[in-house]
């Protein structure tokens, strides 16, 4: 079976100032304890800010490092997922309930992209 990449992009600007509320934890922890019974789920996490990460970038040659925030960026990776699903449908079907679990109060983008087997 296929597996997906399941990136979760945010704006953090936007994120409530208290983070997730309880009810969303326990929300959240319900469809993921949904989806690990159901097989599909591989790994996930949250990532932490982008104030606390560092982008490495090459060009010419030459490596240079850039500490966190990254104020230009309006977008950020917040998290990850790694899915087995019979198809893309599946993949896409858990991408929008793990929107859905989040409300109202939050705007997310899930990249969802088919890992190559190699």
């Amino acid at each position: 079976m296929p597996r997906y990449l399941s990136l979760v992009r945010i704006d953090e600007s936007s994120v409530p100032a208290e983070g997730p509320s309880p009810e969303l934890m326990q929300r959240m922890g319900e469809l993921l304890e949904e989806i690990t019974k159901a097989g599909v789920m591989l790994d996930t996490a949250g990532l932490l800010p982008t104030a606390q990460g560092t982008r490495v970038h090459l060009k010419g040659g030459d490596v240079s490092f850039t500490d966190g925030p990254f104020t230009e960026t309006k977008e950020v990776v917040g998290g990850y997922a790694i899915m087995q699903c019979k198809d893309k449908a599946e993949a896409l079907e858990w991408a929008k309930r793990f929107l859905k679990v989040h409300g109202d109060d939050w705007t997310l983008t899930l990249e969802v992209r088919e890992i190559e087997e190699g």
